[in-house]
């Protein structure tokens, strides 16, 4: 990447500021004397550019986790199933997914595709790893909602899963409510996302799971 991204940021918020003073005529037994006075301005260090420059360089630069994203591109099959309430008979669809990666690799773009009760459905999400956070960010629209579903969430080798946790509004109550998300790496080839809504009285259930299959 060049040099010159990173000038433009450090130049918005690296400058330095010089005390001013400011000539104010005192009037003394109609005597007009001019006095140099100084001003209340407070100066401030400059930033180290250099350090600026570099924070910015590792923040924009993709890493290991980016080429974890990465490894995701391409055609999927998805099986989901759904629970409108904790005890409620689930619904299930098929739907498909493409996924790359945009930006020059820093972010992850899925499209997904399918129908929902009949209807067809379409969504777009995106997921980023935070080199500044040390964390997940993620995005969700789809055409059954006016929205944008914000999550964060960190990587547990151990599981090796992605734990998202956020909020979002109830579109019955118009209430904040908080949604959390468990995107698991079975194997190369094969993925599960687990979505977990709450009741009204705030007891959390499982609302979603996706099975993802990439396509061979």
């Amino acid at each position: 990447m060049k040099t010159n991204y990173f000038y433009l940021g450090a130049l918005l918020v690296c400058f330095a500021s010089c005390t001013k003073k400011e000539e104010v005529k005192v009037v003394e037994k109609d005597i007009a004397v001019e006095k140099d006075v100084p001003s209340q301005n407070t100066s401030s260090q400059p930033m180290d550019s250099v350090a600026m420059m570099k924070a910015w360089q590792e923040y924009a630069t993709p890493g290991e986790m980016h080429k974890m994203l990465a490894n995701d591109t391409g055609s999927w099959d998805e099986e989901v199933t759904m629970w409108m309430s904790p005890d409620g008979k689930p619904s299930t669809s098929k739907m498909t997914a493409e996924t790359k990666m945009i930006l020059g690799g820093r972010y992850q773009e899925s499209r997904h595709k399918g129908t929902f009760e009949g209807m067809p459905f379409e969504g777009i999400s995106t997921v980023a790893y935070n080199n500044a956070s040390k964390e997940y960010n993620s995005t969700w629209i789809d055409n059954m909602a006016t929205g944008i579903m914000v999550m964060n969430g960190k990587y547990d080798e151990a599981t090796k899963s992605i734990n998202f946790t956020g909020e979002c509004v109830d579109p019955m109550t118009k209430k904040t409510k908080k949604i959390r998300q468990v995107m698991t790496m079975i194997d190369a080839n094969t993925q599960k996302m687990e979505s977990y809504d709450v009741t009204p009285d705030g007891k959390e259930y499982k609302s979603m799971e996706i099975k993802m299959t990439r396509k061979k």
